[in-house]
C-alpha cells in the first residue's frame, strides 16, 4: 500500500502544496513548528477519519481560512484509489473515488496506517484509555465491522448512564435497565471477544520482537485485564455473555448508586508485562521505550498478516528518542518493504538510512522537495 500523491490546501500552517511521493522512505527535515507533523497528520487523518493530535476538525483549517481540503491518490494491491477530505467548518465532504461517503467510518479500512511518536510511550505508561485506544484502532483498520459495533456500544454506554443517574435519583425505575443490558452484552461481548482474538495474535508478535531487540534477555506478554470477573481468553462469546449478565446483575445497585456503567470493554486494560513483570508500573524508561517499538511493529506484522500488505508507516520525531540499536532494528523491518513517513529536525539522519528516499525539506508551510537518494 502507497500513498503515490498528496495534495493540500488550507491545511494548518500548509497553504497550498502537491508532492509526489516515494513508494519506499519519505523524509521531511525542518527546525520545529515547521508544518511537518502537518503532512503525516493529514495522511493519518484519511486513514482514521480523525487526527491524532485534536478532536476539533475547526483546528485544522489554516488560520484565516474557511476551510481545508486534502486529496491523495493510493495504490492498495494494484487498485488505484482517489481520497478527498474537505470541511468548511460545518460540514465534512469525503470522497472515494468521486464516490461521497455518507458517515465518516465508511472510510474505515481503506488506508490502513500505524504512527508512532514520542507520544506513544502514554502506550505504556499512560491510563487504560491510551491501550484500549491501540486495540480498538488496530481492530479496526482491518475490520470496519468492529468499528461500528464499537460506535453503537459507546452510544448505549451513553444511554445507560443517563439512566443510571434517572434511577438514582427517582426519576424512572430500575426496570428499565433490562433493555439497555441486552444491548449493552450483545454488542459488548462482541468487542470482549475479538480484542481476545487479536490480542493472541498480538502477544505472539510484540513477543517475537522484543525478543529480538533484547538478545532474548527479556519476554514481554499482553493479557486482556477484564472488568468482568472470571473471563479467560479462551471462552466463547455465548460463555462472555453468561458471565457478562451475570456481572450486571449482581452489580446493579452499585452501578445504581454511582451513577456510571462499571463493567464492559470501555473499562478494560490491555497489560504489559516483561518478564512477568508489571513494565508500566515498574519497567525501566528503557523497558518501556522497547516494549512500545514491540508493540508498534507487531502492529505492522498484524495488519500484514491480516490484510495481505503492509500499511503506511508514519514517524514522528521517533529517531530522537531511540537509541542506535532500537533505530537500527526498526530500520531492518522497514526497508524495502514498508512506505514510510519520517519528520526529523536533523538531516544527519540520512547517514542511518538507507534505500530509495525522497528527501523534502519543510520551512514556515512551504514543502521543497530536496533530493531523491538511494544505495
Amino acid at each position: 500500500m502507497d500513498v503515490t500523491r498528496i495534495y493540500l490546501k488550507n491545511y494548518r500552517n500548509l497553504d497550498e502544496i502537491d508532492l509526489k511521493l516515494s513508494p519506499s522512505l519519505n523524509l521531511f527535515v525542518g527546525s520545529n513548528a515547521q508544518g511537518k507533523t502537518n503532512i503525516l497528520e493529514s495522511i493519518y487523518l484519511l486513514g482514521t477519519g480523525s487526527s491524532q493530535r485534536t478532536n476539533r476538525d475547526s483546528n485544522l483549517i489554516q488560520w484565516n481560512k474557511d476551510y481545508f481540503f486534502i486529496k491523495a491518490n493510493i495504490k492498495k494491491r494494484n487498485r488505484d484509489i482517489t481520497i478527498s477530505f474537505g470541511y468548511n467548518g460545518s460540514k465534512k465532504e469525503i470522497k472515494v473515488n468521486g464516490n461521497p461517503l455518507q458517515k465518516i467510518s465508511d472510510l474505515m479500512g481503506f488506508v490502513n496506517v500505524v504512527i508512532f511518536s514520542p507520544e506513544d510511550l502514554k502506550l505504556v505508561k499512560g491510563s487504560p484509555r491510551f491501550r484500549r485506544k491501540f486495540l480498538d484502532l488496530d481492530i479496526s483498520q482491518v475490520n470496519p465491522y468492529y468499528f461500528h459495533n464499537l460506535q453503537k456500544y459507546n452510544q448505549v454506554i451513553k444511554q445507560r448512564n443517563m439512566l443510571l443517574k434517572d434511577i438514582r435519583d427517582k426519576k424512572k425505575k430500575a426496570d428499565l435497565l433490562f433493555v439497555w443490558d441486552q444491548q449493552l452484552i450483545d454488542m459488548g461481548s462482541r468487542l470482549i471477544k475479538k480484542r481476545l482474538d487479536v490480542i493472541e495474535k498480538l502477544d505472539l508478535l510484540a513477543g517475537l520482537v522484543h525478543r529480538r531487540i533484547t538478545d532474548g534477555i527479556e519476554n514481554l506478554e499482553l493479557e486482556y485485564d477484564c472488568s468482568i470477573d472470571k473471563l479467560n481468553a479462551n471462552m466463547s462469546r455465548a460463555d462472555i455473555q453468561k458471565l457478562y449478565t451475570e456481572q450486571l446483575e449482581k452489580e446493579q445497585d452499585h452501578e445504581i448508586r454511582r451513577g456510571v456503567s462499571l463493567y464492559g470493554p470501555h473499562r478494560d486494560d490491555l497489560k504489559l508485562k516483561v518478564n512477568g513483570i508489571d513494565v508500566r508500573e515498574f519497567g525501566s524508561q528503557g523497558q518501556q521505550r522497547t516494549t512500545a517499538l514491540s508493540l508498534k511493529i507487531a502492529e505492522l506484522e498484524f495488519m500484514k498478516s491480516e490484510m495481505g500488505e503492509y500499511p503506511i508507516l508514519l514517524l514522528d520525531d521517533v529517531f530522537s528518542e531511540l537509541d542506535t540499536k532500537r533505530k537500527k532494528h526498526l530500520l531492518e523491518v522497514i526497508k524495502d518493504k514498508i512506505q514510510t513517513f519520517i519528520t526529523s529536525t536533523d538531516l544527519d539522519i540520512l547517514d542511518e538510512i538507507t534505500g530509495d528516499n525522497f528527501l523534502f525539506n519543510v520551512k514556515e508551510g512551504h514543502v521543497l522537495l530536496h533530493s531523491q537518494g538511494s544505495d
